[in-house]
Formats: structure tokens, sequence, C-alpha cells
């Protein structure tokens, strides 16, 4: 099979306050299944980065294996990637962003990738609070290997071949909680109304920025009985509020009433607008979003939307004071010490 995307533009197609077009943004045509929810978040990646007027060449994609994994292809064409083993990508994005922290990376993982083979790296990552926007493609099932269950397949859920699932699920919002993220929000990949805000709040957070996304499999996860597919979802779906992010280079306003609206000011003078809706929490509160997690939960409810925030993270450079450069822009001087460099260290250790 071969194929071409058109090179024709639409002279009036807008532009960004880079001078990029929206297309400067993405990447070959996918091959996934034809309504795969995984293709609307690689567009909710798409318009977030062109949004935030981000140069294509200084963000870097990594990902694991499955179909999660493959999405990085048909987003970001023009920039840096790897893809690398399955349930390995968090050591690889470390690796990548220590050597590099002028970045800005985005993992792409799946709910096999990091629930089950991935999960002892997920939560080193999330303890060492890595710079990095993780997105969870979560669809509950293994759709490279025919469909069997994951550990994001809630209790009772039918497969397409119809069996029930035994286990308890692995909730990944709560596990990233309990590991200490400093950012954790949930949406659905048809909503991108939501998704969209999100993910720009989440590049422009200082850390470990984990976005859980419900993303449908139409060939083996959406059939009735299942809990990831597109009619159970927007069914059993209830939002935090409404999410507005602002960045820097534009007016800070907002449009909520008094009292309506909580706001959320980052490091860079971005701001996260959250219009409360029936869940009435502190956004700020760890405890507070665990137990609305869980509350929805039991009463059936998918909660999406900004769970928690805090917006004083430090992230792993500053945890362990690196170099504010690039390793690749160091001078051999610069990495090798002196002699007398070394002498002072051992001497030190006596």
């Amino acid at each position: 099979m071969s194929y071409f995307k058109p090179a024709f533009r639409h002279p009036a197609a807008p532009t960004n306050s880079l001078g990029y077009h929206e297309d400067d943004y993405e990447g070959s045509l996918s091959t996934l299944c034809a309504g795969c929810g995984h293709d609307s978040v690689s567009g909710a990646i798409v318009r977030a980065c062109f949004e935030l007027s981000l140069e294509p060449h200084r963000i870097a994609k990594i990902s694991g294996i499955g179909c999660s994994s493959k999405t990085p292809t048909y987003f970001l064409g023009n920039s840096h990637g790897f893809n690398s083993v399955h349930g390995r990508m968090p050591s690889v994005a470390t690796g990548a962003n220590l050597a590099n922290r002028d970045l800005t990376y985005i993992g792409v993982s799946g709910d096999g990738d990091t629930a089950s083979i991935g999960m002892g790296q997920f939560a080193h990552l999330v303890r060492r609070n890595l710079n990095i926007v993780y997105i969870v493609e979560n669809n509950g099932c293994y759709g490279l290997t025919k469909g069997q269950d994951s550990a994001t397949s809630d209790v009772g859920s039918h497969s397409k071949k119809g069996d029930p699932n035994p286990f308890e699920s692995i909730d990944l919002c709560a596990v990233a909680l309990q590991l200490g993220a400093d950012f954790v929000a949930r949406s659905f990949s048809g909503d991108k109304e939501q998704l969209v805000p999100l993910i720009k709040a989440a590049i422009s957070h200082p850390g470990f920025a984990f976005l859980d996304v419900v993303s449908p499999c139409v060939t083996f996860n959406n059939n009735q009985g299942s809990t990831k597919s597109y009619e159970f979802v927007r069914e059993h779906m209830e939002a935090t509020g409404t999410v507005d992010f602002v960045p820097m280079h534009q007016e800070i306003t907002t449009r909520y009433e008094e009292g309506a609206s909580q706001e959320v000011c980052l490091h860079d003078g971005s701001v996260i607008h959250l219009r409360k809706g029936n869940n009435e929490y502190n956004l700020r509160d760890r405890q507070a979003a665990m137990g609305a997690i869980e509350q929805h939960k039991a009463e059936g409810q998918i909660l999406t939307g900004l769970l928690y925030m805090d917006p004083d993270s430090l992230d792993l450079h500053s945890v362990v004071d690196t170099s504010d450069r690039p390793l690749n822009s160091l001078t051999e001087e610069e990495l090798c010490p002196s002699l007398q460099a070394l002498d002072n260290i051992n001497e030190s250790l006596r």
C-alpha cells in the first residue's frame, strides 16, 4: 500500500505567533484502525503545540510498544523521536531529559505499556518528578495482540470475546497521586474541548504531568459491556469543571464570576482557570483528589478533568542540581575536573 499527503494548504490557513501552520505539527498518515481514539489524541497534541507556538524541532516525543506507542509517528513529524522497548520509555526519557533539559518532552504510552510491564519504571519516573508530559492512551485491552484484558480493564467489564474480567483494575491516576505526581488529569479522546487545554497546561507544568486519556479500541473493546467503549464513557463521564489555559503571552483574564472558579498561576506566568463542576474540592488537595476518584468509581462514573495540581513543583533538575546547560554544549574543561579538583574530592572522603 502506498499513500501520500497532499501538499496543498489553504491560502487563508491561520498561523501561530511563530508563523507555523497547524499542519507543520502533523506527522505521517495514521495506519491505526478507522475511528481509533488514539488518532483523536494525536490531533489534540497537534492542536495544543500549535496554539502554544512551540518550535517543533525543540520537542522530543518518546514512546514504548503498543498501538499507543505507534502514534508519535502521526504527530510532530519535524520533532525528535525515540520509540523504545516495551515498558521502558521512562528510562529512555529520563536519560534524554537529563542530557538536554532545553527540549519539551512528550511521552506517549498505553495501559499495557505503563500499568503492566512498565509499572516499575513508571513509578520511579513519577517519584523523581521528571519534567515530561506523560500521556497514557487507555483502552483497557491489548490491541496489538488481539484484545486481551489489560491491567486497567475494570472488574466485570466484558471484552469483545464476551468473558467478564475477574480482576480489580489499576487506576493510574490514583497510582500517580499516591506516588507524588504534582499534575494529574484524566480525559476522553472524544472530548477535545477538555483534552486540548489539559495538554497545554501539562506542557507548561514545571515537572511530571500525567494525563490518563480513555481512548476506546474500536476493534476489540468498543462493545456492549465494556467500560472503555465510546458509549459507556459518554454516558458515565463527569468532569471536575471546565478548564481554560491562558499562556503568559496573552492577557490574563477570566470570564467566571467571583467564587465560581479556581485559578492556578504557573511558574512562567501562565494561568489555568477551573470553573467548578459538581465536585467542588480544592485541586491542590491530594487526599481530596484521591477521594473524588474513588467516590466516582464506586458510583460507576469516570471522573475527568484536572484532578490535582501543585504549581510549586520542583522537577528532577532542581532536586539534584544538574547543569543548567545541555550536556552537548559543555566543553572538555567543564566535563573533566582538574587533578586538583579530584585531589580535593578524594581528600574530602578520607
